[in-house]
C-alpha cells in the first residue's frame, strides 16, 4: 500500500504515537471505492495505536485541487459543501473508530480555518515563505502549464500546506497521507513546516489504483462505483468486487480487506484449486460489502446474485426490496400492469399477449406445454391465472422462460 515514503517516516511512527490525516475532497455527497485506499491506511493507522484524522476539505472543496486532472471543476457552494461534509462523516464512521478515548478518531473540515482568513493576510503570513519556483517544479503543475492553469488552481497547493501547518499546531499531526498524485502537495505542506515553526513532518502515499488490464478502477459503464447504497445498490457494489479478474482480485484483498496473511493465502490455495468457484472475489465482495453496507445487505445481494443465475426460491425473491430488485433484473424487459387486473386475476396467456411480453398466445402456450415458464421461480401450467397471491413484497412478479430470459410485471 505505499508507493512513496519521507524518510524518517518508520521512526516516526515507531517512535510514539502519531496524528496522521488524510484529506478527502467533498465533490460528491458521497465517498466512491477510489476513496477507500487512503481510508483504509487510515483504518490500519488507527489499529496500530495512532490516531486518525479525516480532514474534509469545506474549503479547498470549493477551488478544486488541480493534480492530473485535465480541467478546472465546478466551483461548490457554501451549503453544497456542508451538505457533502454531512454525508461524507456518516460513512466514515463504519471504518473509523470515533469514540476511543487514547486515539479516537476526528473530522476536521478547513473551511473551519479559511473562511474568516483575509487574503492579504494569508498571502503575507504564507505566500513568502513558499517560492513560485519551488511550486513549479511539482509534476502536478507541471502537467496542466500546456493547457493552462488558473491561478485560483495555482494557490490550492499553499491551501494544503496550510492545513498541513494547522493541524501540525493545533493537532500535534506530524504525518500526513494521501494518493500518489498528492506527493507534490503533501511535501509542500512539510516544507511550510519547515521553514514556518522549525518542525518536522512526514509524508507518506500509496499507489493510485489501477485494473490490471490498466482501465481506471472503481469506474464501471454507468461511472463511480460510490459507497452510498442510493447511488449504487448494495448488489452492483457486490457484483463489482465478484466481477473483478483474478489477478485484480489478489491485490485488492490485500488492501481493501482486513484479512489476515493466513486467510488471504488460504483463499489463494482453494481459489488455485478451483478458479471456477472465485474464492478470492467471493472472500473480498464479502468483506468489504459487510463494512460498506451491512451483513443483511450482502445477504440480500448473495441471493439476488443466485436468482438472476439459475438458482432461488421464492423466498428469496420476497426478501428483496424494490431497489434491489429494479437493480438486478435491470435491462430484463419490464411490463406494467394495473393492481386491478391482477386483484380479479388474470390468465397468464391472455396477459403474455396483451403486454407484448410474448409475441402471441400461440408461444405462450408452447413454452408452457413444454414446462419450460417460471412464475416467481416456481414452474407453471397452460391454466396458470396470476392474482394478488403472485404478487412479491417489491410491487412485481417474475416471469421466466427457460434459463435465461426473464420479465418483471410491475402491478401499479
Amino acid at each position: 500500500m505505499i508507493h512513496d515514503i519521507m524518510p524518517g517516516t518508520e521512526e516516526q511512527l515507531n517512535k510514539e504515537m502519531t496524528t496522521a490525516y488524510v484529506g478527502i475532497d467533498p465533490t460528491a455527497d458521497s465517498l466512491h471505492i477510489g476513496h477507500l485506499v487512503s481510508i483504509m491506511l487510515l483504518k490500519h493507522l488507527q489499529m496500530a495505536g495512532h490516531k486518525p484524522i479525516a480532514l474534509v476539505g469545506g474549503a479547498t472543496g470549493m477551488i478544486g485541487d488541480p493534480s492530473f486532472k485535465a480541467a478546472e471543476r465546478k466551483l461548490l457552494t457554501v451549503e453544497e459543501v456542508q451538505h457533502n461534509v454531512n454525508c461524507i462523516r456518516q460513512q466514515l464512521s463504519k471504518f473509523l473508530d470515533f469514540d476511543n478515548p487514547t486515539n479516537g478518531a476526528e473530522i476536521c473540515n478547513n473551511y473551519d480555518w479559511m473562511k474568516d482568513y483575509l487574503f492579504l493576510d494569508f498571502i503575507r503570513d504564507v505566500g513568502k515563505h513558499i517560492t513560485v519556483n519551488y511550486m513549479m517544479t511539482k509534476d502536478s503543475v507541471k502537467k496542466r502549464l500546456e493547457t493552462g492553469l488558473s491561478f485560483t488552481e495555482f494557490s490550492y497547493q499553499l491551501l494544503q500546506a496550510y492545513d498541513y501547518l494547522t493541524l501540525y499546531r493545533t493537532k500535534g499531526c506530524r504525518l500526513q497521507m494521501g494518493g500518489s498524485d498528492q506527493w507534490g502537495n503533501i511535501t509542500t505542506g512539510t516544507e511550510l513546516i519547515r521553514r514556518m515553526d522549525g518542525g518536522e513532518a512526514y509524508a507518506l502515499t500509496c499507489p493510485l489504483i489501477t485494473k490490471a488490464d490498466g482501465t481506471k478502477f472503481g469506474k464501471t459503464e454507468g461511472g463511480n462505483v460510490w459507497l452510498d447504497p442510493v447511488k449504487t445498490s448494495p448488489y452492483k457494489f457486490y457484483q463489482f468486487w465478484l466481477n473483478c479478474s483474478d489477478v485484480d482480485a489478489a491485490r485488492y484483498i490485500r488492501i481493501f480487506t482486513l484479512l489476515s496473511r493466513e486467510e488471504i493465502e488460504e483463499c489463494e490455495r482453494q481459489h488455485a484449486e478451483a478458479p471456477e468457484r472465485r474464492v478470492l472475489q467471493r472472500a473480498l465482495a464479502k468483506d468489504i460489502t459487510c463494512r460498506v453496507h451491512s451483513q443483511r445487505d450482502y445477504d440480500i445481494a448473495v441471493s439476488a446474485s443466485e436468482l438472476l443465475f439459475g438458482k432461488g426460491t421464492t423466498e428469496q425473491l420476497n426478501s428483496l426490496d424494490r431497489a434491489t430488485m429494479l437493480s438486478v433484473f435491470e435491462g430484463v424487459p419490464q411490463f406494467t400492469v394495473s393492481r386491478s387486473t391482477i386483484d380479479q386475476g388474470v390468465s397468464l396467456i391472455d396477459l403474455a399477449a396483451e403486454t407484448g411480453m410474448f409475441a402471441s398466445k400461440g408461444e405462450i402456450r408452447r413454452e408452457l406445454k413444454q414446462n419450460s415458464i417460471s412464475v416467481n421461480k416456481a414452474k407453471v401450467g397452460e391454466d396458470c391465472r396470476l392474482t394478488s397471491a403472485d404478487v412479491l413484497s417489491c410491487g412485481s412478479i417474475l416471469v421466466q422462460k427457460g434459463k435465461k430470459s426473464y420479465y418483471l410485471l410491475n402491478v401499479e
